[in-house]
């Protein structure tokens, strides 16, 4: 197949702390990283100008780039019209450290798009997405929606109502596989024009979730990624399972990102296990396969 795509590690995944989970991905034989940049030390409020030219300039000493920064606020996403002006401008200062930090891509969730087009919920996302897409595009940045909460072409029904394709997707297959049952290979084609950074990941689905139940939405429980990693792990609706070893059709999956044109990353997530070095190191041996 010849993928030639670089290699990413969410750091992370790796549960050490920052500075050591970029050494540990070097010596795994990354070629990028992607950063939680929400809270703690990565917080862009706890970054000054200086801080983010030093971090830039270790991660380069590393021979690593950013493959891109998650900015998950969690909760309801931007369903909440009530909290949407401060997590629209958190959103805001996220892209921004991004661009500081050499990445054009800020992931995360936005809760669950919802079905009609006339539920108030669907405009009050709209409205956020399309602020921060025409901010995203103004930095030449990416703030990229990550796939699985609703299938790939009612997401694509609603990136095509936004002006811009500032807000983009990060393409996640197990996700799909795991919460929606939708197929990964034709949500790449679905989503062809919008796909600016993916995670490798696998699994499947033990019965049909309402994703609601999953991702949060008004009315419900807000998304916590805490219980979303313990339900991969051993709840009853879906169970993350190393590389290969899941419903992921990887072999076509992968021809289906060449035959669109995709050459980013492909960024490992593993959000189970108690061995994370090792399932990630294994994860980069399997894409290594088609290379």
């Amino acid at each position: 197949m010849n993928l030639a795509n670089p290699i990413g590690i969410m750091v992370d995944s790796l549960r050490l702390n920052l500075r050591d989970g970029l050494a540990k991905a070097k010596e795994l034989g990354a070629d990028g990283v992607q950063i939680y940049a929400v809270e703690g030390e990565m917080d862009p409020e706890n970054l000054s100008p200086r801080d983010r030219k030093e971090l830039k300039s270790y991660i380069e000493s590393l021979g690593l780039r950013i493959s891109a920064l998650c900015g998950d606020l969690a909760g309801h996403g931007f369903q909440d019209a009530k909290v949407n002006s401060a997590k629209i401008e958190k959103s805001k200062r996220i892209l921004d450290l991004a661009v500081d930090l050499g990445t054009q891509i800020v992931t995360t969730h936005i809760g669950i798009v919802p079905n009609q087009v006339n539920d108030p919920v669907y405009d009050t996302m709209q409205r956020a997405c399309e602020e921060l897409g025409v901010y995203a595009k103004s930095l030449d940045a990416y703030f990229a929606i990550e796939t699985g909460p609703e299938k790939s072409a009612h997401l694509k029904q609603f990136l095509n109502s936004l002006s811009t394709n500032g807000v983009s997707v990060n393409f996640d297959p197990a996700n799909m596989v795991m919460v929606t049952g939708d197929d990964p290979v034709q949500g790449v084609h679905n989503l062809k024009d919008y796909i600016v950074h993916t995670h490798v990941k696998d699994g499947i689905r033990l019965r049909e979730v309402d994703p609601r139940e999953v991702y949060g939405a008004l009315g419900y429980e807000p998304m916590s990624h805490d219980r979303i990693a313990e339900d991969a792990a051993s709840g009853a609706s879906y169970r993350e399972l190393a590389l290969g070893e899941g419903h992921v059709d990887f072999d076509n999956y992968f021809k289906a990102l060449q035959d669109i044109g995709y050459t980013g990353y492909l960024t490992i997530e593993r959000e189970v296990g108690d061995q994370p070095e090792a399932d990630i190191a294994k994860a980069i041996d399997f894409i290594r396969q088609y290379r």
